[in-house]
């Protein structure tokens, strides 16, 4: 907070020609004793700031000493503001809403409203994925183990883990850390674990491998599947991945190729196209895919 509260008030300095203590003390919600002691730690830092007493008195930067304050233009601000603006979608509080008040000191009016991106995180698990976010957010910030019960495709686990990492992939929320019982790093979702607890118990940072979350994690293809689509399944292709993902057949018919992280991923989702997909390779995969529509056709009839 404190090193945040230096970066703000510095901020706030380079946008405005003189403030006062009063001012800075109500926009960080701290005493004056402690933005005065902020200012000598400014000081010690090498950034000359003067002090004037009296009626139109305040905390400046020596105008000889003035850092650009054109480093940021508006529409870095904006960009800035979006991504911000993103991570609120998902916060169980208004944190980065108040630091973008904070960075916006001195900017025009509008900066805030004047938005042409608008980036939402927004889940259907919010009102359960935020207090998990914040717990694992502060575990990482304080270098503590949490633990949870896991729901996973092997069955259910109880896992105690050094978080490292907060990821947003794929639309979901994962974290990753290093896995005290499997003595790896490894990627959870946060979607399958109920219950997020802060244990307490202090960790020493590891070595992280590099890369530090490899990219084979969310997409270790395995299975190279060809898939037959009707006509009417357009417009999904191209929603899910681009006009160029397929070839038109002479009757109309859509030659799809892709490669799968496995069959449980491509099983679901052909089984959301309905009668519109035929799976045509691989052949071991279209005869599993097969018999699960055999078994679903016997509990239906």
């Amino acid at each position: 907070m404190k090193i945040s509260r230096l970066i703000g008030i510095l901020s706030i300095l380079l946008q405005q020609e003189r403030v006062t203590a009063p001012y800075l003390a109500e926009k960080f919600e701290v005493s004056r004793r402690t933005i005065n002691r902020d200012v000598e730690h400014l000081c010690q830092a090498g950034i000359p700031l003067v002090t004037i007493r009296g009626k139109n008195g305040g905390i400046s930067i020596m105008n000889d000493y003035k850092i650009d304050k054109t480093l940021l233009t508006s529409e870095d601000m904006r960009a800035i503001f979006a991504g911000l603006k993103s991570l609120d979608s998902v916060s169980g509080t208004h944190q980065y809403q108040q630091l973008m008040e904070k960075l916006s000191a001195g900017h025009p009016e509008g900066i805030l409203t004047g938005d042409y991106i608008s980036i939402d995180l927004y889940s259907w698990y919010r009102s359960t994925l935020a207090p998990k976010i914040e717990k694992i957010q502060r575990a990482i910030e304080q270098r503590e183990r949490i633990d949870f019960d896991y729901y996973g495709p092997k069955g259910e686990s109880h896992r105690k883990l050094e978080p490292y990492r907060l990821v947003f992939k794929w639309s979901s929320w994962y974290v990753w850390g290093y896995c005290m019982d499997k003595e790896d790093f490894r990627l959870f979702k946060l979607n399958r674990m109920p219950e997020v607890e802060n244990t307490g118990e202090k960790f020493e940072a590891r070595v992280l491998p590099e890369p530090e979350i490899p990219s084979i994690l969310f997409a270790s293809a395995q299975i190279h599947a060809r898939i037959l689509f009707e006509p009417e399944a357009k417009w999904r292709l191209i929603d899910d991945f681009g006009i160029g993902s397929f070839e038109e057949q002479a009757d109309g018919k859509l030659l799809f190729a892709f490669d799968f992280m496995d069959e449980n991923h491509l099983f679901n989702w052909l089984l959301s196209f309905g009668s519109q997909a035929e799976l045509l390779e691989p052949r071991e995969s279209r005869k599993h895919f097969g018999e699960i529509i055999h078994a679903m056709e016997e509990k239906y009839r």
